[in-house]
């Protein structure tokens, strides 16, 4: 039985995301009652849009990898880890039976929390379960006990589901959609960073007066804050680091550039579906749900279309670059997952109201701590990857990890928490406190 459940999921994600989830959106949007036509065409768009993304983001990371690779040999620069991006993390992952069981107990989670009124969230973002399960085939590595195992992932997953709820008045302000939460726990997971830091800012004299929105417009500088001018200047930066000549630099200039105007015209399609549909399925379920606003869960490319959101993710960029080669501990240079900042980045950017000043600055401890945490794992994951069948690391060849995906240090806060540290356990009054005020956020942007 778990062979055959484990078969049917694994042919399942075998499919890309962008194949998948237009059918997932299709058969949502007609049980809405939405016309067939109109169903195909939301359902496709959906699709598109996220192939835009995906495609995008492929020809970013051709572009930066060599870039990189250029920067470490120009420079003399010696890094025992290589940033591989997820991929490792995912063969970790499906290769742990605890996968598969994960997502069912996850979707029956989801279930009875949101008809039992404890969350209004419906988690249909089925291509991210894979954080949750991940905590819980990480807990199981090195505890070897089922039951913990387990109750990290539903811990992941409780919070997930309800930092997506949270983040719906984000989403409303910055974009106008209502009704939408995001779902990765990859992004929310610093959602309450962000609300604290932004009340931080707000009680600091003069920080709390600078504003840097290039959603506003206006000012002889607002050229700058434009992601097609700094995404320029970044290919700029980094071919200058890397020595490349003049010829070489403009061209990674232009085509940094084109990838910055490329990405958010994929994203306004995945809105433009997400919007009509969330409206149609609150529509159809609003009887059974006795008045309460649905949140309906979604991945990040849809707020690509916000300029603050490219903004922050690339000057955070060359940020994080210049930080590896001076923190302390750190065994890595951000490579396979550098792109991936514009994605964690997104929600922070809407809670600071668009000012990219403040969405840096929070950004900043963050970039440090993916650092530390992920050259910290870099052993384990190594090892598990090894275990999981990836060939390059079963030949016992260099350590990976993952800058963001494998760095994330509330992910890794979790994991301590279930192996028994003292110093994690320490911290949950903390995190408790962070949540209630994140929760007591909500409510007045709900006013």
């Amino acid at each position: 039985m778990m062979e055959s459940l484990q078969s049917a999921l694994m042919w399942f994600f075998s499919f890309k995301a962008y194949v998948m989830l237009p059918v997932v959106i299709g058969l949502l949007a007609l049980f809405a009652r939405v016309r067939p036509a109109s169903a195909l065409m939301l359902a496709l768009k959906l699709g598109v849009g996220f192939a835009g993304i995906f495609l995008v983001y492929d020809v970013f990371l051709g572009l930066l990898k060599p870039a990189i690779e250029a920067i470490v040999q120009t420079r003399g620069l010696q890094y025992p880890v290589i940033d591989a991006g997820w991929p490792p993390l995912a063969a970790i992952t499906w290769a742990s039976w605890i996968a598969p069981v994960s997502i069912v107990v996850v979707i029956g989670l989801n279930l009875v929390m949101l008809f039992t009124r404890l969350s209004d969230t419906l988690y249909i973002d089925i291509w991210n379960y894979w954080h949750f399960a991940f905590l819980g085939a990480l807990v199981l590595s090195l505890t070897g006990n089922v039951w913990l195992a387990f109750a990290a992932v539903g811990l992941i997953a409780l919070y997930s589901f309800k930092a997506t709820e949270w983040s719906a008045p984000y989403v409303q302000r910055g974009t106008g959609m209502a009704g939408i939460g995001i779902s990765p726990f990859s992004v929310t997971a610093f959602l309450p960073w962000s609300v604290a830091v932004d009340r931080l800012f707000d009680a600091i004299p003069g920080v709390r007066h600078v504003v840097w929105d290039p959603s506003r417009g206006g000012g002889k500088f607002a050229v700058l804050g434009q992601p097609m001018v700094i995404g320029a200047l970044l290919g700029v930066f980094l071919g200058w680091l890397g020595g490349y000549p003049i010829r070489e630099l403009s061209a990674l200039a232009i085509q940094i550039a084109a990838v910055m105007y490329l990405l958010p015209k994929c994203g306004g399609l995945i809105g433009e579906a997400m919007e009509q549909v969330t409206d149609a399925l609150r529509t159809r379920l609003s009887k059974h749900l006795a008045g309460r606003a649905l949140v309906i869960s979604m991945d990040t490319p849809f707020l690509l279309t916000h300029p603050s959101v490219m903004a922050t993710g690339l000057i955070l960029m060359p940020i994080s670059l210049a930080l590896a080669f001076v923190i302390p501990g750190n065994r890595m240079i951000p490579a396979g997952d550098l792109p991936n900042l514009l994605s964690i980045m997104s929600l922070g950017a809407l809670v600071f109201r668009g000012n990219v000043f403040r969405a840096v600055l929070a950004g900043i401890p963050i970039v440090i701590a993916f650092m530390l945490v992920a050259s910290d794992l870099a052993p384990l994951l190594t090892k598990l990857g090894a275990q999981s069948g990836v060939a390059a690391l079963a030949q016992g060849g260099a350590e990976v990890t993952a800058f963001t995906d494998g760095g994330n240090p509330v992910r890794y806060w979790m994991f301590k928490l279930f192996l028994g540290e003292l110093w994690a356990w320490g911290l949950l009054p903390v995190a408790l406190w962070l949540m209630w005020l994140v929760r007591a956020r909500q409510r007045s942007l709900m006013l």
